[in-house]
């Protein structure tokens, strides 16, 4: 299997539990990474052979800037089975990095990995 990744992917958005979270869009970091088979992109030379990291790109942004979830567990669970969906992907990766909001931690956030790596 193959994996794209997108690296350091920055959203602002409303998240978090606590009534001072709900009042202002706080920065996101996300690494992404899709298994998929690049072959046929490697001999075609076509995007349309491979899955398009803009366009992941793009819908990921799109569906955070307009969520308003508490946890980033219920928001990394409604990427995933979006991009595994609409990109028809058999495997993904994904962290979320939501920095700043345990003190003394620097980085804290999830990683989910669902599907099957062939």
């Amino acid at each position: 299997m193959d994996i794209i990744f997108l690296n350091s992917l920055r959203i602002d958005t409303v998240i978090g539990v606590w009534d001072w979270e709900r009042r202002i869009r706080q920065t996101l970091i996300m690494d992404i990474e899709i298994g998929t088979d690049i072959s046929q992109a490697g001999a075609s030379d076509d995007i349309n052979d491979t899955v398009d990291y803009q366009a992941v790109s793009d819908r990921i942004m799109t569906f955070t800037r307009g969520s308003e979830f508490k946890l980033i567990e219920a928001l990394g669970e409604g990427i995933v089975k979006m991009i595994m969906s609409e990109f028809n992907v058999a495997w993904m990766r994904l962290k979320i990095n939501k920095q700043g909001v345990v003190r003394h931690v620097r980085d804290i956030g999830i990683i989910i990995e669902r599907g099957t790596r062939g």
